[in-house]
């Protein structure tokens, strides 16, 4: 006798507090726990509608009166180098990549610290101690690699990153954050869209593009770009035409969205 058990994730909502990339707005979070079997399925589902992982947690934005943040993705295809991000890969081209197991080390710490410290001095990250940040690297039910660029013997760069059915997802990343005219962050992602090609995945994930955010605007300097908008990816041809005045009121109802949300499908289990 067989029998199908569904996967029926329970999801939350976060109590709201201060968005950290728009002045004077709320934020608020949906997400769900991600463990068990079938978690892998249940990221690359949940991935794929704009939700985004933290350890062992899969979130959106979904903020009671704005929606201006907007999962964000590149289709590698697509993608093509501008002239300065030819001169990005030109100024980096000594890094040597370093794939490997997620597995927190010193040397990381030392340079996530300093990386906090020229970039994100205030954020919500600043008070992360070494056994928090141990806790972000390895913490993972799914398939991740820690991702690490040398000079050298010195470590220039790390990424976390997730491999999807249809991608890879840069889950967190931190760097050297001097000179800045190296533009390591902007190097980071022009491998993975590399790494994402060699793979034959179509999609680099990025998490959140928000408009009118300095810290966040960046990622609409980078061609073949897509947004998770009214429930679809969508292309960002002009990326004038988004702007966060656009979005507030434009929010969908939590029951509907999780109402709307499509699941991994049921899996069969055998009777006794």
């Amino acid at each position: 006798m067989r029998h199908t058990l569904p996967i029926a994730p329970q999801f939350y909502v976060t109590a709201p507090q201060p968005c950290p990339y728009l002045d004077g707005r709320q934020e608020r979070k949906l997400f769900t726990a991600l463990q068990g079997e079938e978690a892998q399925r249940l990221n690359d589902k949940l991935s794929k509608q704009g939700f985004r992982r933290s350890q062992n947690v899969l979130y959106r934005p979904s903020c009671a009166d704005c929606s201006a943040c907007l999962s964000a993705r590149i289709d590698v295809n697509k993608f093509k180098l501008t002239k300065s991000q030819k001169r990005v890969l030109n100024k980096n081209k000594v890094l040597e990549r370093k794939p490997s197991s997620p597995w927190a080390t010193e040397d990381q710490y030392q340079l996530f610290r300093k990386y906090l410290s020229a970039r994100h001095a205030e954020g919500g990250m600043a008070d992360m101690d070494v056994f928090e940040f141990a806790a972000m690297i390895e913490e993972t039910p799914i398939r991740t690699r820690i991702i690490e660029y040398t000079k050298g013997s010195h470590l220039m760069a790390v990424s976390l990153t997730d491999l999807i059915e249809d991608g890879l997802s840069m889950v967190y990343s931190f760097y050297e954050p001097k000179p800045a005219r190296l533009s390591i962050g902007t190097y980071l992602i022009l491998d993975h869209i590399s790494l994402a090609k060699e793979a034959r995945l179509p999609y680099l994930y990025l998490g959140y593009w928000v408009p009118g955010s300095p810290k966040m605007g960046y990622k609409a300097n980078f061609s073949g770009l897509e947004i998770y908008y009214q429930s679809s990816w969508q292309p960002v041809d002009n990326p004038e035409v988004f702007s966060a005045d656009l979005h507030p009121m434009n929010t969908v109802p939590i029951a509907e969205q999780v109402a709307n949300l499509s699941l991994p499908d049921s899996k069969p289990v055998k009777g006794r």
